[in-house]
């Protein structure tokens, strides 16, 4: 019973519940066509690298190609973690600024993965030209950084192979971003059943036998519409 007073309810008012969402749609239904979010993710790049230590650095020990194979492994390991922190970050950018380029370090973002002996990195930014330096810049210190922060690689920097040539492409926009339309509209839908519920309750007018009975009222008969 209460579900039919519901539909009830927003059938009468159904133009309040329209309103709104039709409001809501003049604006972001231009932009939705418009397909400018395409690339509001900014621009991004993935560097597929292997690493290893000098072995020359390192104190000689018996071993096998097994044990050099588990040691690239360990480096990948540590250079994965160690371009998600901010000391990489600060690296990017003292070196960029060598080149007269300036970089928003908040709008850069920088993940990693790795499996077993190969490491992956990835770059984000909004200018696709920044970040086309700052891709250069990410390889250069990685080859060349590392022995600051590891001391087990001897004081020497690790060995690290550019697996194949980096590619920028256009990032995906965020989720939220993707559905953020919809969203919308869901808001102003649920902002006009409010408004057709509130409207209903203010309405001081008898419209139904149940709401005479509610008030007291014995309703003895009542006379159809046709």
């Amino acid at each position: 019973m209460e579900l039919m007073l519901v539909l009830r309810v927003l059938l009468r008012r159904w133009w309040l519940v329209v309103v709104p969402v039709v409001i809501v749609a003049a604006i972001v239904i231009p932009d939705f066509l418009s397909n400018r979010s395409a690339i509001s993710g900014g621009y991004t790049v993935s560097v597929r690298y292997s690493a290893a230590q000098v072995l020359e650095a390192i104190p000689g020990r018996d071993g096998d190609f097994q044990d050099v194979w588990l040691a690239s492994e360990l480096t990948v390991n540590a250079l994965t973690d160690w371009v998600r922190t901010s000391s990489f970050v600060e690296e990017i950018r003292k070196a960029t600024a060598t080149q007269n380029i300036e970089i928003n370090t908040g709008a850069l973002a920088i993940a990693a993965d790795n499996r077993r002996s190969v490491g992956v990195l990835y770059l984000i930014y909004p200018d696709e030209a920044v970040l086309q330096s700052i891709t250069q810049v990410a390889i250069d210190v990685l080859k060349t950084k590392a022995q600051e922060y590891f001391p087990q690689l001897g004081g020497q920097a690790a060995q690290v192979t550019i697996l194949d040539t980096p590619i920028i492409t256009p990032a995906p926009p965020p989720i939220a971003n993707r559905f953020a339309p919809f969203i919308r509209l869901g808001l102003g839908l649920l902002f006009g059943m409010g408004l057709a519920f509130v409207a209903e309750y203010l309405d001081p007018t008898l419209r139904r036998r149940e709401q005479l009975e509610a008030l007291g009222f014995n309703v003895i008969a009542t006379l159809p519409r046709e």
